[in-house]
């Protein structure tokens, strides 16, 4: 008993809670624990000798003035082991799924530094996806952080949720979603989806919902990582882990730092953005033991590319996948961008000189194509010249056969899901850029997988049109 630390409670300013202690103060990131447990408090400031200032990572309800709280003598901890896997947790690792409490696990602090540069693997390797658009134009690296960067209702989380399908069904890894600020809607259609696919055997997810608050939110990417590590570190297995959505993060430590009455930086966000950001995104890194791959969905303010979250996000990218609404507008799902999004893996030593070629005309092919559109609205296709129609017909085709149906909205769409290899892509997209698809109907090339598929598509829309 005598060696329980004991303080009281000071103030509360809606999560900020202020403690007083007489001997011994808890040391940064301690939790704290009061109301039989029922409120959480994680130590973020030492206000001096006697006091620490914290912030309550439950809903601070029925605290008062003078209430006791108890130091647990330790940080948050995150559950890890084998048996997480296909479970669903909170930050506290606490089960959403009433499956009961997880056995054969482990209990881990939450802070860790990065692996040292001495660990850190340096070998260049890519990361297929079975997407078309992503495999041949943005190649991600494995043991690489990308973003998918878009405003809302562009089609972020539809393109993860693929991802995550496409990678537990064809390798052996493990996969680890992280839900940051989630509508509890969105992580229940997760769930299901993923159950129906028979892939949640692979699957740990991690959810601070959007109706906790901000220090939850702010803690749920470091439980995340802490279990991706246990995986690579320990069962030298690699590792998907998929954020949704770190603009979350960076907005619950923008309301934490506003809540510390710390004075705001550009447009309102915290003075440590960078800093918080940094700390999470650095632990992402691909070791001697394994790799953990990581892929962010990123909303951007107000379609705003040069807002500050947008921007710091960037800078830790090996790939950046960004979503068009005019895209998404024309139906051209995935609605990537291709001229705006780029990946640090794009170069010839890493892709081989046929790829990188091929990759390149393309590019160069629906670039031409995005500088001939406004005299098109002006004057009329007829007006162009031989040469320029010609690249026209080629970029629409490309642009056509880029796009791709997907099996997480099959049952919307009524399409079925289509995963193509990487060379496949390469290969439709060099004969379209020798022109074999001519005589072809552009809406053959729509939302088909390989390029073999074009012909029967063809014969499909001459038939329908004959009847």
């Amino acid at each position: 008993m005598e060696n329980r630390n004991i303080g009281v409670v000071v103030s509360i300013r809606g999560s900020i809670v202020d403690i007083a202690f007489d001997s011994r103060l808890p040391p940064i990131h301690s939790i704290l624990r009061a109301k039989q447990g029922t409120i959480v408090i994680e130590v973020l400031v030492q206000l001096g000798t006697f006091r620490i200032r914290g912030i309550a990572l439950t809903p601070t309800q029925g605290l008062t003035r003078g209430t006791w709280v108890e130091d647990s003598g330790g940080p948050l901890l995150a559950p890890v082991g084998k048996g997480i896997l296909s479970r669903m947790f909170d930050v506290f690792g606490n089960p959403l799924d009433r499956l009961g409490r997880p056995t054969g696990i482990q209990w881990r602090s939450v802070h860790h530094d990065p692996p040292s540069l001495a660990h850190r693997s340096t070998h260049a390797e890519i990361f297929e996806t079975g997407i078309k658009l992503i495999d041949v134009l943005v190649p991600l690296e494995r043991g690489g952080k990308a973003g998918l960067f878009g405003g809302a209702g562009v089609g972020k989380t539809v393109l993860l949720t693929e991802l995550i399908h496409n990678m537990i069904r064809h390798q052996e890894g493990v996969s680890i979603f992280c839900g940051i600020g989630e509508r509890c809607r969105e992580g229940e259609e997760l769930y299901s989806d993923m159950k129906v696919a028979g892939v949640l055997s692979k699957m740990v997810m991690v959810f601070g919902q959007m109706n906790e608050p901000p220090g939850s939110r702010f803690r749920v990417g470091h439980v995340a990582l802490t279990m991706a590590e246990y995986f690579r570190d320990d069962e030298h297995r690699d590792v998907l882990l998929l954020i949704d959505n770190i603009f979350r993060f960076i907005q619950a430590g923008s309301e934490v730092s506003g809540l510390m009455g710390q004075m705001p930086s550009r447009l309102g966000y915290q003075p440590t953005l960078g800093t918080e950001l940094s700390g999470l995104e650095e632990r992402i890194a691909n070791t001697d033991s394994g790799a953990i791959t990581s892929i962010q969905a990123v909303y951007v303010p107000a379609d705003d590319f040069t807002d500050p979250a947008a921007a710091h996000t960037f800078s830790h990218l090996s790939a950046s996948i960004v979503l068009s609404r005019k895209r998404a507008s024309e139906g051209l799902f995935p609605a990537i961008d291709p001229l705006q999004s780029n990946s640090k893996m794009a170069t010839p030593g890493i892709l081989g000189e046929w790829h990188y070629n091929l990759a390149q005309q393309v590019r160069r092919t629906l670039a031409q194509y995005e500088e001939l559109k406004d005299i098109i609205a002006m004057l009329g296709l007829e007006q162009l010249s031989p040469d320029n129609r010609k690249v026209v017909a080629r970029a629409r085709r490309l642009e056509r056969f880029l796009t791709q149906p997907f099996f997480t909205t099959g049952q919307f769409s009524g399409m079925a899901g289509k995963l193509v290899s990487t060379q496949d892509a390469l290969k439709g997209c060099e004969r379209i850029l020798r022109d074999e698809f001519n005589d072809i109907p552009e809406s053959a090339l729509y939302m088909i997988g390989s390029i073999d598929e074009v012909f029967k598509e063809a014969e499909h829309a001459t038939q329908f049109h004959d009847a």
